[in-house]
């Protein structure tokens, strides 16, 4: 893989080429940034900025979201411009949350076996109820409270842009995970595998990897793409994941 390459795709594809994740959902560009604004998330996906415009952009988004009364994040990525704008972002009240890996796989170079414990199934995400089964499954898993996902992922459901999977050990969810598709592009995006602890070192994260990477295979996605935790990093390199870049959320609170 070229990764250089992959990266520039990555860039103009997903983030200044970004697509609505719904009806409800928009996508702007405006002074230099593009930012998204949905139900579940809030935030910059993209900048093209200077020494000279970085401290106005961000300014104008504060001012921007703050209005709005809503919490956003800035995502930014290793690579972004100008060389300090996680420090001009921090001055501006931002707050950095841990900061994760960027990985990329070619679909094609993916293992698609699913192995499985013999006690657990999985259960394809079709209905509101299964979301909530995924929502207590990440707040056990991740320790935090995903009740903000939950409206953004009924809407992704209904427009045909999520793929979600529930690991069961008889009637209890033990682990889940999520894709999100993107029509349009060369990328389909892992998010949110979680196993809770009683399950964890048992195949099963990568087994839900598996299932994604068959239907991302199915839908004609060429990559599938990750913001990789250090917990799942090691994982996803033996699957064949190769780091891009990094990518740190800053997360501004009005």
């Amino acid at each position: 893989m070229d990764r250089e390459a992959v990266l520039e795709t990555f860039d103009r594809q997903l983030r200044s080429g970004a697509q609505p994740d719904g009806a409800s959902d928009r996508v702007e560009r405006a002074g230099g940034v593009v930012r998204h604004i949905g139900d579940g998330w809030a935030g910059i996906l993209w900048s093209d900025l200077d020494d000279t415009t970085a401290e106005a952009a961000i300014a104008e988004q504060v001012r921007y979201f703050t209005d709005l009364g809503r919490e956003f994040e800035w995502k930014l990525y290793a690579h972004d411009r100008p060389a300090d704008l996680a420090d001009r972002l921090a001055a501006a009240g931002f707050v950095p949350e841990p900061m994760e890996t960027l990985m990329v796989a070619q679909v094609s170079d993916l293992p698609t076996g699913i192995d499985l414990p013999e006690s657990v199934h999985l259960r394809p995400v079709t209905a509101p109820a299964d979301v909530d089964l995924m929502m207590d499954v990440h707040d056990q898993a991740f320790g935090t409270d995903s009740g903000s996902l939950r409206s953004g992922l009924l809407t992704q459901l209904a427009t045909g842009r999520l793929v979600a999977v529930l690991a069961m050990a008889g009637d209890t969810p033990v682990s889940a995970a999520r894709m999100e598709l993107h029509p349009g592009t060369e990328f389909a995006s892992l998010w949110s595998g979680g196993t809770v602890k009683a399950w964890r070192g048992k195949g099963i994260y990568r087994a839900l990897v598996a299932y994604r990477t068959r239907i991302a295979a199915e839908r004609g996605h060429r990559y599938l793409q990750v913001d990789a935790s250090d917990d799942s990093r090691p994982i996803l390199q033996r699957l064949g994941f190769l780091p891009l870049t990094t990518t740190t959320p800053y997360v501004y609170t009005p």
